[in-house]
């Protein structure tokens, strides 16, 4: 049973959901179609399509509804305004978003996200060259690093840092970061000069977190003052929130600093619900 103690719920909201009314942009009803992902250039609708729910191994909940239902639920999603979609190597999503792309969502209307968890710079450069290709597109919208949680990521992740730098250079990828799954790593990463998108886990529920909520918020808010894009995930706890989902979207909106939610649905019902939660379409 998902709950927060209403005064530490108070304490991490007090003052955020009356900056979001009163700032056009923050509040969903008034959130212009495209939001500016930081100072990345790149924009993406408040809500983003999640593809990676109990996912491994290049398997994921949605690959295991099978292929129709997984197409059909990319379809509603475009369909009803998600021009982001959230992707990763290791939750076997390219194949499936490839076919989209060649069907039913024209490859400039969408900011495409995914993540490699390789370690070796070389890995990396190959992981870029196959994702294009299982991806059939150009140049992939954003690439983060999968999985950070190594406080001592930015000497040893250097090299790898390094070639994802050259392939924004080159146009191949349009910005690079990390997803973190370390507190200290979102701080270090909330400051880098190299990091152009964070994505970290933010509910009011604090599940599935790196650490409670009234710890996490800050590190997002200094991310958001120093222009990194930043994108919460674990918006309904991996699931284990999703009877409070609309407690949860209206917590993380209020805080004024999260560009965009990318939430794992798995039926279409749950896209429609989130965008009655959020007040107004947004694609």
């Amino acid at each position: 049973m998902c709950g927060i103690n209403r005064r530490d719920f108070m304490k991490v909201t007090a003052g955020t959901v009356a900056a979001s009314l009163a700032s056009p942009g923050l509040h969903a009803a008034d959130a212009p179609k495209l939001r500016m992902l930081g100072k990345s250039g790149i924009q993406v609708t408040l809500l983003g399509m999640g593809t990676g729910v109990k996912a491994g191994d290049r398997s994921s909940e949605l690959t295991r509804k099978g292929h129709d239902a997984y197409l059909a639920l990319l379809r509603h999603a475009f369909d009803k305004g998600i021009r982001y979609f959230d992707m990763a190597d290791m939750y076997g999503t390219h194949p499936y978003m490839k076919e989209a792309l060649k069907t039913f969502i024209p490859r400039d209307n969408v900011t495409l996200l995914t993540k490699t968890v390789a370690r070796e710079p070389q890995l990396v450069r190959a992981d870029l060259e196959r994702f294009r290709k299982e991806l059939d597109t150009d140049s992939i919208d954003i690439v983060l690093m999968h999985c950070i949680t190594d406080p001592e990521w930015t000497a040893k992740m250097k090299p790898c840092m390094d070639v994802l730098e050259e392939a924004k250079a080159k146009g191949i990828v349009r910005a690079h970061g990390l997803s973190s799954h370390n507190l200290e790593v979102s701080l270090q990463a909330a400051e880098h000069p190299w990091v152009d998108v964070l994505m970290e886990r933010i509910n009011p529920f604090g599940k599935k977190m790196d650490a409670t909520p009234d710890q996490v918020v800050p590190v997002l808010r200094k991310a958001h003052q120093n222009g990194k894009g930043v994108l919460g995930m674990k918006i309904a706890g991996e699931g284990e929130c999703r009877d409070k989902i609309a407690e949860s979207i209206s917590f993380v909106l209020g805080l004024g600093c999260i560009d965009a939610m990318p939430i794992g649905f798995l039926e279409p019902d749950e896209i429609d619900r989130a965008f009655a939660y959020i007040g107004a379409p947004i694609g």
